[in-house]
């Protein structure tokens, strides 16, 4: 059933007040009520609105899919980066993520998989339970698209994680609903392709502006687009992707750099981000950004210094792309925005020379905020210029190098730089230096066949694809769930 209208529904409490997190001084967001409550001639909120609430607030609370953790397993591995901070500061990690050394016991690969499974299984028991209601009102049939594109999108992480994993749609009531066999990739994907697609069928192109951040019918395609395209499926992938991209709702932000600020949460290149504030009294957030921002003293004092672009990063960049100057910040150079009078400290007294300028912050945002450490800036986890280069690709892919030079001469355009004929060189050029720091490099090596030629000097063998199942998981099967190959 389509829900029609829906972007003229009015609603009176805002989403940024009812996702809390962990550092709502204890708190529970479950004790936020609404404000209000719709009026007549209204169509009526969900039946299950605090569920669904609760299911992106989750994207930001839940360990490994979106904190300090998830840099570990979703930035480290890349060529591109590093681990950074101080030589002995998080070295067994750095150890573990850098030269790929996985072990099952790792506390950040159990995190991934423990953080994404808590959020299927709440999106299970909403899901559940909505359909057992009875209630078929519309709101309610938009809980439950929102519950099963949020469980689609845990499934593709994991799939990109862990390969063959646990396909678990029941409400689980005791510890041994948690135990399942493995389910093939080709019947996890399945299972992602039939969420998306009852998703697609109900979730509205946008929200009211109270709401931005809840999943979308351009989330369910855009992510569709991306299984395709894992898949190797290039025509359903340009053919997705080109439901986006002609939907109209989204276009790139006229400055790079805009996408990484503040001002450029939830706008018109967000496709999917893990929303935060920091608004007195709320002060819902998690250390992502924190974790990397500069290590230094003073005004310089901005994180704890992780995740720093590698010297072959900085070297690949094209003469002009306004790319490297947000991406990269230089110690003894200035800060990405050339504010007047601050200049970073050089490398020593800094431990390192290079650091994440994705994890930087508007001098202003800091005054504003009376701390240094970035708090406030919504981590983007799908972005619009990923599916133009997704399109790029299928499309060079599928024999249409007209079509793949159009949609990759729009990213280069943004980035200062003159047009060229597309070739798969100059889409993987792009792809890297377009979401350099961010979590598509590794992926994108492995699904290429590239990781083992780029990675190999690092350690990286074909088992280090995917992560060792958790430990602890194996164990509470009880023989059911069998370790990956080779670890």
């Amino acid at each position: 059933m389509k829900i029609k209208n829906l972007s003229k529904i009015l609603y009176t409490v805002a989403f940024s007040a009812a996702v809390l997190s962990f550092n709502s001084c204890g708190e529970d967001w479950l004790d936020l009520k609404p404000e209000g409550r719709p009026t007549v001639g209204e169509v009526p909120l969900g039946g299950f609105e605090a569920k669904a609430f609760g299911l992106y607030s989750s994207l930001r609370t839940q360990g490994g899919v979106s904190d300090f953790s998830y840099v570990w397993t979703h930035c480290i591995r890349a060529d591109d980066n590093e681990k950074g901070s101080t030589t002995n500061d998080g070295a067994t990690d750095g150890n573990v993520f850098n030269n790929f050394a996985y072990v099952a016991t790792n506390g950040n690969i159990t995190s991934d998989w423990n953080g994404h499974y808590k959020i299927i299984y709440d999106a299970n028991e909403l899901i559940n339970t909505a359909e057992a209601s009875g209630d078929t009102s519309s709101g309610t049939l938009v809980n439950i698209a929102e519950a099963k594109a949020i469980r689609a999108f845990c499934y593709f992480e994991l799939r990109r994680d862990f390969g063959e994993i646990p396909v678990i749609l029941k409400t689980i009531a005791t510890p041994v609903d948690e135990i399942a066999p493995k389910k093939t990739i080709a019947e996890v994907d399945a299972q992602i392709k039939k969420d998306l697609e009852e998703a697609a069928n109900v979730l509205p192109n946008q929200w009211p502006s109270v709401y931005l951040g809840r999943a979308t019918k351009g989330l369910a395609n855009s992510l569709l687009s991306k299984l395709y395209l894992y898949q190797g499926n290039y025509a359903k992938a340009l053919e997705y992707a080109e439901l986006v991209i002609n939907s109209g709702i989204y276009q790139l932000n006229s400055y790079y750099d805009a996408e990484f600020t503040k001002a450029g949460n939830n706008s018109k290149e967000s496709i999917l981000e893990v929303q935060k504030t920091y608004d007195f009294p709320t002060k819902y957030t998690n250390n992502f950004y924190e974790s990397q921002g500069v290590r230094g003293s003073g005004v310089w004092d901005l994180g704890w210094g992780f995740n720093v672009p590698s010297t072959e990063l900085v070297s690949i960049y094209e003469n002009g792309d306004l790319r490297k100057k947000t991406t990269i910040l230089t110690s003894g150079g200035p800060d990405i925005y050339n504010t007047p009078n601050l200049t970073l400290p050089s490398s020593p007294p800094l431990a390192q020379q290079y650091w994440n300028g994705k994890a930087y912050t508007l001098p202003s945002e800091r005054t504003f905020y009376a701390q240094n450490k970035n708090h406030w800036e919504n981590i983007k986890l799908i972005r619009y210029a990923d599916i133009i280069l997704i399109a790029a690709e299928a499309a060079l892919q599928s024999g249409n190098a007209g079509k793949a030079t159009t949609y990759l001469n729009m990213i280069r355009s943004r980035a200062g730089l003159s047009n060229i004929t597309a070739t798969l060189a100059a889409i993987k050029h792009e792809r890297r230096v377009e979401f350099a720091m961010e979590f598509e490099r590794f992926y994108d090596l492995v699904r290429w066949g590239d990781a083992i030629n780029v990675l190999s000097s690092k350690g990286y063998q074909d088992k280090n694809k995917y992560f060792p199942i958790p430990q602890t998981a194996i164990d509470k099967a009880q023989g059911v769930l069998v370790q990956n190959p080779n670890y």
